[in-house]
C-alpha cells in the first residue's frame, strides 16, 4: 500500500532518480513545470539524475536533448542501460574483454569506456551484448541468435517490449530480446530497469545515501525501485493510468503517487480504512457491485491515493483487479502516451 510522509518527500532524500519520456518530457516536448522542479532540488545540493533504458544514444546525447527541451543536464547526470551492460561484461569478463555488439554507438561508447573491445566479428568474443539500434540487420540478429544457441552468453541492456515513436508505440528492445532468447533456448543477463545493474550504476555513478526513483511506468520504474529496495515515486503524465493502477501486483506498485511531478514537494497522507471503503481529503472510496465507486471532493492527489487503495486491496483479497471501465479520475484528461 502507499507510504505517508508527513513531510516533503523530497527532504527525506539525496539524490532523486528521474525516468524521462513521461516523466521529463513527452516527444520533444518538456512536460509543464519540470525544468523549474529539477532546478529547485539541485538548489538544495542534492544530486539529481536522469536514468534510461535506451542504449542507443550516449549519455551525452541524452543530455544535449534535455538541453534542447529546456531541462539544464550533463552528460554525467545521465546514466544508460548501456553502461550497465557494460559494466556486467566488464566485471565477467575483465578488461580488454572482446564483446561481439548488436546494437548503436551509445552501447558502442558505453563499452569503449568501460575498457572492452566491441567487435562485429564474433571470432574471439567472449560475450555478445545488444541493445536498440534502429541500423541492426536482420543477418546480424540470424548470426547472433545462432551464436547464443551455441554458448556465447548474451547480455542485453533492456527488455522494454515498446518504444515511443513520434507515431506511436512501437516495438521495442525487447522483442528483439525475445526473438534471440526463444531462438536460442538462454535465459540473457538484462542489465536495464526493471532489474538491479541500472539501478545500482546510477547510485555509484551519481552519488547519495537516500535515493527516490520517479517514473511513469509500473514495470520498469517502479519494480526497479523494488529491485534494490528504494522509494519510488508515480506521476501520472505518461504512460500509467488507472485501469493499470487497478491490476498492480505488490512489486509494481509505488510508495507514493502524484499526478505531477509537484508531488516531489509535498507531504503524502494516506487513506483512512473504514467498514465500509477508505476515506480522505474530502473523497470516500469504495466497491459497489465489483466497481469502483469515488464520491466527494478535493483535491486530484487525495483521488488517487483513495482509488489505488480500494482497488490495491479488492486485488489482494479478491484475486482480480476492480472494474474501473466507467471511472473517470478528476483533473487533466488521460495523458497521451497512457495505455
Amino acid at each position: 500500500m502507499l507510504e505517508e510522509s508527513t513531510t516533503p518527500i523530497v527532504e527525506a532524500h539525496d539524490l532523486v532518480m528521474f525516468d524521462l519520456d513521461g516523466v521529463v518530457y513527452v516527444g520533444g516536448d518538456v512536460i509543464e513545470g519540470v525544468a523549474a522542479r529539477i532546478e529547485r532540488i539541485r538548489g538544495t545540493g542534492r544530486h539529481v539524475a536522469f536514468v534510461t533504458n535506451n542504449a542507443s544514444r550516449t549519455p551525452d546525447q541524452v543530455a544535449e536533448k534535455l538541453v534542447g527541451v529546456g531541462v539544464a543536464a550533463a552528460g554525467t547526470d545521465v546514466v544508460t542501460s548501456a553502461q550497465a551492460a557494460a559494466r556486467v561484461l566488464a566485471e565477467r569478463h575483465g578488461q580488454g574483454a572482446r564483446i561481439l555488439l548488436l546494437g548503436g554507438e551509445g552501447l558502442r561508447v558505453a563499452l569503449l569506456e568501460a575498457g572492452l573491445e566491441p567487435v562485429d566479428d564474433p571470432d574471439g568474443a567472449v560475450a555478445v551484448v545488444s541493445g536498440y539500434g534502429p541500423d541492426v540487420r536482420w543477418r546480424e540478429i540470424m548470426r547472433v541468435s545462432t551464436l547464443v544457441r551455441d554458448g556465447l552468453p548474451y547480455v542485453a541492456s533492456n527488455a522494454d517490449m515498446t518504444i515511443p515513436t513520434a507515431y506511436g508505440l512501437a516495438p521495442g528492445h525487447g522483442v528483439l530480446v525475445q526473438t534471440i532468447a526463444g531462438f536460442a533456448g538462454v535465459r540473457p543477463t538484462v542489465a536495464g530497469k526493471p532489474e538491479r545493474p541500472l539501478m545500482e550504476e546510477t547510485v555509484r555513478r551519481v552519488g547519495g545515501d537516500r535515493p527516490i526513483m520517479v517514473g511513469d511506468r509500473l514495470d520498469t520504474d517502479i519494480e526497479g525501485a523494488h529491485a534494490i529496495d528504494v522509494p519510488s515515486l508515480l506521476v501520472l503524465t505518461g504512460v500509467t493510468w488507472l485501469a493499470e493502477l487497478a491490476a498492480a501486483t505488490p512489486v509494481l506498485r509505488p510508495t507514493y503517487i502524484s499526478p505531477t511531478l509537484a508531488g516531489l514537494f509535498e507531504p503524502h497522507p494516506v487513506p483512512t480504512v473504514t467498514a465500509d471503503g477508505v476515506e480522505l481529503g474530502g473523497w470516500s472510496a469504495v466497491v459497489e457491485e465489483g466497481r469502483l465507486a469515488v464520491t466527494g471532493q478535493g483535491s486530484d492527489a487525495d483521488w488517487w491515493r483513495v482509488a489505488v487503495t480500494v482497488c490495491w486491496r479488492h486485488l489482494d483479497h479478491a484475486g482480480s483487479a476492480l472494474d474501473v471501465s466507467d471511472t473517470t479520475p478528476p483533473g487533466p484528461v488521460r495523458p497521451l502516451g497512457a495505455e
